[in-house]
């Protein structure tokens, strides 16, 4: 249900080896916090900062990655790895590190997404010179591009998505496969639910100033509040009035990003 909290936790039962890896997946977050305010040292040019090289621009992506969905994207981790641990204990095929290999293919799709992005990026920035810049033309493409951001909370697409994001053990249950290669697939498949739930933060994050440690954060928050408030409709709604009072800013306050 879609009023039903997603993820609760009972102090009285809480698993030390579930507590060790959602405090790994933090603390890989916040070193990614810090590593990315490092490299993102000096870039932060307002909307539509130019993302670099693509090799600076991959490696800096996925170390954001890391730092905006670690933290949301762990009931889904969990929840896959009590599965494997639960088939290792009765003694079925279940092997060490899988957990790692379904985490590396949920980045893997993200990582997809990232390299399209980029792509789109420099066609647009080849094609229409000046459109994806921080000056008047730029600003109100931020605009617009924040604004369809907002739309998309409402479509229908964005609703199946991000349920499946907050049902982690459905999620994995209905489409679990065992192995390494299982492990992979499924984290890709995960990726690729959660690329279809935040595709448009992502590009409105573009919008706003890919190298903003600010606005990574803000767009963070969003995912983070959207998995796992627990009133989804609530959270959807939330996130998309921010965007649209964002938009309103960009477009209107001439310094608000730059």
């Amino acid at each position: 249900m879609a009023g039903a909290p997603v993820f609760r936790v009972d102090p009285r039962s809480v698993d030390p080896r579930v507590a060790v890896l959602v405090a790994f997946l933090l603390a890989l977050a916040g070193a990614s916090w810090i590593f990315s305010a490092v490299q993102m040292n000096g870039m932060d040019m307002g909307r539509w900062t130019d993302p670099g090289p693509l090799g600076f621009f991959l490696t800096t992506w996925v170390v954001m990655l890391a730092a905006m969905m670690f933290p949301s994207v762990a009931p889904m981790v969990v929840a896959y790895d009590k599965i494997q641990r639960h088939r290792r204990g009765s003694g079925r095929y279940a092997p060490r590190g899988s957990t790692a290999v379904f985490v590396a293919g949920y980045l893997l799709a993200w990582t997809a997404f990232g390299l399209a992005a980029y792509a789109l990026y420099a066609l647009v920035a080849a094609i229409i010179p000046g459109a994806l810049t921080s000056g008047p033309g730029g600003r109100y493409v931020a605009a617009v591009v924040i604004l369809a951001a907002a739309a998309y909370q409402f479509t229908p697409a964005k609703n199946v998505a991000l349920m499946k994001c907050r049902t982690p053990m459905d999620f994995i249950l209905r489409r679990v496969r065992y192995g390494y290669v299982g492990a992979l697939r499924l984290g890709v498949e995960h990726g690729t639910w959660c690329v279809s739930c935040c595709w448009a933060l992502m590009i409105a994050l573009f919008a706003l100033g890919v190298m903003s440690l600010g606005w990574m954060a803000v767009v963070g928050a969003f995912i983070a509040l959207e998995k796992m408030f627990p009133w989804q409709r609530f959270a959807n709604r939330a996130v998309a009035v921010a965007l649209v009072v964002i938009a309103l800013g960009v477009a209107l306050v001439p310094g608000m990003t730059s």
